[in-house]
């Protein structure tokens, strides 16, 4: 297999099944395409194109089968490694970490406007919009919630590691 990225210091969307992958001993090449300047650079769009024909990344690629978008990464590594352990056991929690997963990925943006991502970035305080700090409250409350339910020490519980990967 190999995942198509664009940069995990700037990308949290790359860097979702690139840290899943890692941390489930799931073994890959990776191929970095940087965004470049100016944004909507049309080198990178031509050179994503070749993966996706949503011009966008990630993309992960398995033989003839393309896979892009970060979720639908996550949800066909899923299906193919079951026992990796990507979502809960159980049902409710699955769902439920489904749900927080999909309003994760799609929401949230003042935060997202505000605070993009960039691991670069020196450490420095920022006055966040009442929309922001409303976001990080959701997030605060959705997170405590779930390591309270379900005893941490990550969101649902334990977390599987690569030993649990059959290569």
């Amino acid at each position: 297999m190999k995942l198509i990225l664009g940069n995990k210091n700037y990308s949290s969307w790359s860097l979702r099944p690139w840290i899943a992958m890692k941390a489930l001993g799931i073994p890959f090449d990776e191929l970095v395409i940087p965004f470049g300047e100016p944004i909507g650079n049309p080198e990178f769009k031509a050179k994503a194109r070749q993966y996706s024909p949503a011009e966008k990344l990630p993309v992960l690629v398995d033989g003839g089968t393309h896979v892009w978008e970060t979720l639908a990464i996550m949800e066909y590594l899923a299906e193919k490694f079951p026992a990796a352990g990507f979502w809960p056991k159980d049902a409710r929690a699955r769902t439920e970490a489904r749900v927080l997963s999909s309003e994760m990925h799609a929401g949230f943006a003042a935060l997202r406007g505000e605070c993009p991502m960039n691991l670069r970035r020196p450490v420095r305080t920022r006055v966040l919009s009442a929309a922001t700090q409303a976001n990080v409250a959701r997030l605060d409350a959705m997170w405590s919630d779930c390591l309270s339910r379900h005893g941490g020490p990550f969101l649902f519980g334990a977390f599987l590691t690569s030993q649990s990967i059959v290569s």
